[in-house]
């Protein structure tokens, strides 16, 4: 996690875990900066439109029924030349997780990410990165090996 308060940004999250919270100030704390953090549903914190510059997307993984409202949603926080920065687990993940179930991430292919549905949930952004890579991870117990991730940096034109 990246805490630039110290930079002279303010920096907001949200999550519905509260153990992330704790987590994430925690961080925050050792790198002697502060995060507003909330829990709860996106659309019961209250953000308000164009209220971002960068709005980070980090192993943010939705049911598949609600994947692409969440970013319509997160689209209206974020100014017109402000920046989206994407990456989580590809759609092809799932055959690096039958090899390594280690690597974790989620097992419902529609929680999942392709390109075409990045491009399809962020249609006026100017693509600065887009692409399916492959990664070696070592994040603590539950993310350990190989997998597949899509990569995506956007700003947004209108």
């Amino acid at each position: 996690m990246l805490f630039c308060g110290h930079k002279g940004w303010q920096v907001s999250a949200f999550d519905i875990s509260a153990n992330g919270r704790s987590k994430a100030l925690q961080l925050a704390e050792q790198q002697q900066t502060t995060i507003d953090y909330q829990v709860g549903e996106l659309s019961t914190l209250h953000y308000q439109k164009e209220q971002f510059d960068a709005i980070a997307l980090i192993y943010a993984h939705f049911p598949g029924a609600i994947k692409s409202s969440i970013h319509q949603m997160l689209n209206q926080y974020l100014r017109k030349g402000g920046f989206v920065i994407f990456e989580a687990f590809s759609k092809n993940h799932l055959e690096y997780i039958t090899k390594n179930e280690k690597v974790g991430g989620p097992k419902d292919i529609e929680s999942l990410f392709s390109i075409e549905e990045i491009k399809a949930d962020f249609p006026d952004y100017d693509i600065i990165e887009l692409e399916e890579t492959e990664i070696e991870l070592n994040e603590g117990l539950f993310h350990n090996g190989t997998g597949s991730v899509i990569r995506f940096v956007g700003q947004k034109l209108v």
